[in-house]
């Protein structure tokens, strides 16, 4: 087991995540968030906490979206599904879909999928706490980056919210 962020240096990334996204989105009121459920809506919880404190005059919607029956790599098994909570439409909007741990990019491809029931966003843009660079199927790159880590396919990482650290097992 190895620590990959700390309580103090996890705190700092997500700062950094929030200030990245206000950097390059100048008109915050046509950008949307969104969490992907359920591992994904922790970071994008404190992310848009982060946000509104930072830019408390912008309305900035704020969803989370369930893609569980959109994944193609679990449909032999049923699955519990998550709430997805967007009561607004995504039509034209900036979308930023947000996760803890991108590794082999099927998630997000399953959340581009499970977006367009909202819309047609203008942009989608991702950010990640954590990218496992080397372990892609997919050609799917983050946007946003707290960490990159190399890591070999039978180690894992976990983000672990209720000790506020991210480790390497």
């Amino acid at each position: 087991m190895k620590t990959i962020l700390d309580p103090y240096q996890l705190n700092l990334t997500i700062q950094r995540l929030a200030y990245e996204i206000i950097e390059r989105h100048s008109d915050l009121d046509n950008t949307v968030l969104i969490g992907i459920q359920p591992r994904g809506v922790f970071l994008s919880d404190r992310i848009a906490a982060h946000i509104r404190h930072l830019v408390p005059s912008v309305s900035m919607h704020y969803g989370k979206l369930d893609i569980t029956f959109y994944r193609d790599d679990v449909r032999s098994e049923l699955h519990e599904a998550n709430k997805t909570d967007i009561p607004f439409s995504i039509e034209d909007k900036k979308v930023v879909l947000i996760d803890d741990v991108l590794h082999k990019g099927r998630t997000i491809r399953a959340a581009l999928d499970a977006l367009l029931a909202f819309g047609r966003p203008d942009k989608v843009e991702l950010c990640v706490l954590i990218d496992r660079r080397f372990s892609r199927e997919l050609p799917i790159q983050p946007d946003y980056c707290g960490k990159a880590i190399d890591s070999i396919i039978s180690q894992k990482v976990k983000v672990e919210w209720d000790k506020e650290e991210v480790v390497l097992y």
